[in-house]
């Protein structure tokens, strides 16, 4: 690999949006295209808070290394994103009204009793890859923000035409989503570019979006394996057979 330019950096990176990115999954198709029934639906969004309760974490860990204030004041916007300024705002919040929406008890659901184990490792993997590698990898991982918006729109319209059970209140987590997340790839974008400069630094920033493509992949891999092709492993969220994961 010879040093690209900052072009042609960004380039491969929206190659690899296009190639790998999961709204080319076919548990995401089906989601969206109302293939799916109430319990899978029901287990996506279970699923799923894990990933997004873990997003102020890993964003933590990563504002504590930044090494200027401007980096912190930028990258704090994110924590404030997903955890609001105070209590029953921001993005987990919201993920929360949509599992309630849906008829999960709350406890249930921050309990991660009926979690994937899948999920667990797959999420635990991308906390652990931003805390433990460079901040331009860090920084890198998070641009699947850049696909972001397509996979929003197309999950909101598709939900709502195909599920009656789902309602616009319901999916309010989505719509604040629809300007953080090109605000913040752009920033992210602007910053790889900036800082990836040599071969060396260039193959960690590809290589760090190939692996966060990989973690949101492999969760609706166990979604699929789970819940479409019935293989769930013991003890996860069965729908009608867990009594105990709907609010009373």
């Amino acid at each position: 690999m010879t040093v690209l330019s900052a072009d042609a950096l960004e380039a491969r990176l929206r190659q690899i949006g296009a190639e790998r990115y999961h709204n080319r999954h076919p548990f995401h198709r089906a989601l969206h295209d109302g293939k799916l029934d109430r319990t899978q639906v029901q287990a996506w969004t279970l699923n799923r808070y894990y990933y997004q309760a873990s997003i102020p974490a890993k964003d933590a860990s990563l504002l504590a290394r930044l090494p200027t204030a401007e980096l912190r004041r930028e990258w704090r916007r994110r924590l404030e994103d997903h955890d609001g300024s105070e209590p029953n705002t921001g993005g987990v919040a919201r993920w929360l009204a949509l599992t309630d929406g849906l008829g999960l008890s709350r406890d249930y659901v921050q309990s991660l009793k009926g979690m994937l184990p899948a999920t667990g490792f797959a999420v635990d993997a991308y906390v652990h890859f931003v805390r433990e590698r460079s901040i331009l990898a860090a920084i890198a991982s998070s641009l699947t923000e850049l696909f972001s918006p397509t996979i929003i729109s197309e999950r909101v319209s598709g939900m709502l035409r195909h599920y009656d059970f789902i309602s616009q209140d319901t999916l309010a987590y989505f719509t604040p989503r629809l300007t953080q997340a090109p605000r913040d790839s752009d920033f992210a974008l602007a910053y790889v570019r900036e800082h990836a400069r040599t071969e060396e630094q260039q193959a960690e920033v590809i290589g760090a979006l190939e692996f966060k493509c990989a973690v949101l992949w492999s969760m609706l891999d166990a979604l699929q394996h789970a819940y479409m092709e019935g293989h769930p492993p013991p003890g996860v969220f069965l729908g009608a057979e867990t009594p105990e994961a709907f609010a009373a």
